[in-house]
């Protein structure tokens, strides 16, 4: 299973993001994490497997979403209002196969795939 995250770069604060992974066709819960320079790697957002609940970090919550378009088999972050502290390398994840569809992992364990990270940086 490949994950492929993009839609990354370099952008002013208070502008808009929007990445994307591709995923295949996983029928799994997708989440998003991040890990700014020095820092240890965090949840930000998640997306149920059938995609009717999610999580978000309390640190993105009211400006990130989260998506999915299962024809395109693609997950996408949203990001809004960004702040320099968003500032970090995103990584999408594919959660451990679970018959819960309401499932909404935080935790990296409850991951078992992953995607190369796409750097964002917001400049004040």
């Amino acid at each position: 299973v490949q994950l492929q995250a993009s839609g990354g770069g370099s952008v002013q604060a208070g502008d808009s993001l929007r990445l994307s992974c591709s995923a295949g066709a996983l029928n799994r819960a997708m989440g998003w994490f991040r890990q700014a320079p020095g820092k240890e790697r965090e949840f930000v957002a998640v997306l149920s497997r059938l995609g009717m609940r999610t999580s978000f970090s309390d640190s993105v919550k009211g400006r990130f979403t989260i998506s999915r378009d299962n024809a395109k088999n693609t997950v996408y972050l949203q990001m809004n209002t960004l702040k320099p502290e968003d500032t970090a390398v995103y990584y999408c994840a594919a959660a451990s196969a679970n018959p819960q569809s309401h499932w909404t992992p935080v935790r990296e364990s409850s991951y078992a795939y992953w995607g190369h990270g796409t750097l964002v940086t917001v400049s004040s």
